[in-house]
């Protein structure tokens, strides 16, 4: 371990005393634990798939044909159910890439679609790696006591492997992904259910996020309170400090975030 995360450690010891104010962490994800890079329009991520696809038995004639395909078929998946708020409801993109194997006559299980939309989110990735301090940092927070919850819009069939890939997929105390629960930040029930998985209050939870929005909004519409982090990815429109926020931290600051919330 390096001498800047033995200073981390020692700044964060000296104010680990008193009664907290929070005991859960939401955290969202990309933009905030993670820096991410995709390009779901990159020609050749399509031509990775459709070479995927048609080893499996899946035949499309060119990459421009399976990308018309792809989309139609993510329209169908993606209709808001009954009784959903179109505003917060997050489709799964998992039977999309089943139906790449079924219009070709094929039926396929989870694994098999799971492993196809893998090789696309491989493809189309240019650039994925933790903010440095991340990890060692929600260790921290865990050690010390505190929750610490998974809360991102983010399709799983993408995000599940790649927390499995950054070492993150044990370190949560829970882990709550929009396509899975069909809702998304920044509406009140993705929230709400994050509470319940807990077992805790709005009023002793905080979010860290880095999308003023879906993270620090949404907290607040929920009676959560939220510390934002203007990082790199953060909304081009988002200001460089949000007035919605109990602390505003420039970059993916640890230091910071750590020594506030186990003050």
């Amino acid at each position: 371990m390096g001498s800047g995360m033995q200073r981390f450690r020692t700044v964060v010891a000296e104010q680990d005393s008193g009664d907290r104010r929070y005991d859960t962490v939401l955290f969202d994800l990309y933009g905030t634990l993670v820096d991410i890079r995709t390009d779901e329009d990159d020609p050749e991520a399509w031509e990775t798939l459709r070479d995927f696809l048609d080893e499996a038995g899946a035949h499309y004639d060119s990459a421009d044909q399976l990308r018309d395909r792809f989309m139609g078929a993510r329209a169908l998946s993606s209709a808001v159910p009954v009784g959903h708020d179109p505003a917060f409801y997050e489709p799964d993109l998992l039977p999309t890439y089943r139906a790449m194997f079924s219009l070709r006559g094929m039926r396929v299980g989870e694994r098999l679609s799971r492993k196809a939309a893998w090789v696309f989110r491989q493809a189309s990735t240019r650039l994925i790696w933790l903010y440095p301090g991340a990890l060692d940092m929600l260790k921290l927070l865990k050690g010390r006591g505190l929750r610490v919850v998974l809360l991102s819009n983010a399709q799983s069939c993408y995000t599940r492997p790649e927390l499995t890939m950054l070492g993150l997929d044990d370190v949560f105390d829970d882990i709550l992904i929009s396509s899975e629960e069909h809702v998304r930040k920044p509406g009140k029930e993705f929230f709400a259910r994050a509470l319940d998985h807990a077992g805790t209050t709005a009023d002793r939870t905080v979010m860290v996020g880095n999308d003023e929005d879906n993270d620090i909004l949404g907290a607040r519409h929920a009676g959560i309170d939220g510390v934002y982090l203007r990082t790199g990815i953060s909304p081009y429109s988002d200001p460089m400090e949000s007035q919605a926020a109990v602390l505003s931290l420039k970059g993916a600051d640890y230091e910071g975030l750590a020594n506030f919330l186990l003050a």
